[in-house]
């Protein structure tokens, strides 16, 4: 189980996280949603100790977490990759490897049939020796999908994943998303427009600096929480998706 007890981040005295609390068990597929600068990114990276936490602890399988990250795959928004670093699309998927096999050691053909099978699996086995900067956004998006599959971890952290890729990616995200789930991982993944993706997942953490509420879709999306969340006068870029599917 994840565990993730009272989590505060401030920068330079400006609130970031207030107190977070929340447990997800194995099997399951949490989205974290709620405006932009509402803390989901810095939620991720303060779970994984990239950014330093004020207050909190955050435990996997009752010991800290960043005492085993070797077990966690984070995929980061694509806004903070290099993606003009000359680095094939291979290349990437092999470095999920690296803890693996150690820093100086040749990968052996079990790890490349696991590179392989990852990128099958997204559809980008043809693209292996292209430079990850020559794809689409879509196709970059499912680079690093497959690099977190390539690694095999048991807790799976997405930010944003969902943010200037093709329907065809939507897709192959998603049945992977549902695959993992079945295997008993533990997925968070944050995004701030879903639309119909939110009808993939089992719980929704609602944030606005604070948890505002954490449950069920249906449970979360209610009028009240999206108020708090998002400002009365704000338009939320779900409503339209979530009316013809919970409120109708």
């Amino acid at each position: 189980m994840l565990e993730v007890q009272h989590l505060a981040v401030n920068y330079r005295g400006v609130l970031g996280l207030d107190h977070v609390s929340f447990e997800v068990k194995p099997g399951q597929l949490v989205g974290i949603i709620g405006p932009n600068g509402a803390g989901k990114s810095t939620m991720l990276k303060a779970m994984l100790g990239l950014i330093p936490a004020v207050h909190g602890v955050v435990r996997y399988c009752t010991c800290p977490l960043h005492q085993q990250l070797e077990k966690v795959a984070y995929v980061p928004q694509r806004s903070q990759i290099d993606w003009d670093y000359p680095i094939s699309v291979w290349n990437v998927v092999m470095m999920a490897r690296t803890r693996h096999l150690g820093w100086f050691r040749s990968p052996g053909r079990a790890s490349q049939e696991i590179v392989e099978t990852a990128l099958e699996r997204v559809g980008l086995l043809n693209l292996k020796h292209r430079r990850i900067g020559e794809l689409s956004g879509g196709q970059q998006q499912r680079v690093f999908l497959a690099r977190a599959l390539a690694q095999q971890a048991d807790l799976l952290l997405f930010d944003e994943p969902f943010t200037g890729v093709d329907k065809t990616t939507e897709a192959i995200i998603l049945e992977v998303f549902a695959e993992l789930r079945s295997q008993g991982k533990i997925l968070l993944v944050s995004s701030h427009d879903w639309g119909q993706a939110l009808m993939k997942l089992d719980r929704l953490l609602l944030l606005n600096q604070r948890l505002i509420a954490d449950g069920t879709p249906q449970q979360v999306m209610t009028s009240a929480n999206l108020h708090q969340a998002y400002g009365t006068h704000t338009q939320n870029p779900l409503r339209q998706d979530l009316e013809t599917n919970f409120f109708c």
